[in-house]
């Protein structure tokens, strides 16, 4: 904003400004409309799920088997209470060696 610039000006050049692009969205092409209209998914649009998606699927159902809800509880009552500690290092350690883990799996 130029100095001693009114505030008559900023409104007309905004006007302005969204009067072109208004004019700018009626002008395009038809081709434009057409193409986003393809985008959209259709009624009746099949979808295909792969073997390899339905294997990570089921194993995926032995992760929940791991829960433990009574372990959960205590650790949110003891976060609650004020008396919850965390062990950095614990942390450090398994961030380590999952890390190695993983460097383990993509390098064979």
């Amino acid at each position: 904003m130029k100095i001693g610039q009114g505030i008559e000006s900023l409104v007309a050049a905004s006007t302005a400004n969204v009067k072109k692009t208004e004019q700018d969205k009626e002008a395009a092409p038809a081709s434009l409309a057409q193409k986003d209209a393809r985008a959209m998914p259709t009624a009746g649009s099949s979808v295909s799920v792969s073997t390899l998606a339905r294997t990570l699927e089921k194993a995926d159902v032995g992760v929940n088997a791991d829960f433990n809800a009574q372990k959960v509880a205590d650790i949110k009552a003891s976060i609650q209470e004020g008396t919850y500690t965390v062990n950095p290092e614990a942390i450090a350690d398994k961030l380590l060696a999952n890390a190695q883990e993983m460097l383990d799996v993509t390098a064979k």
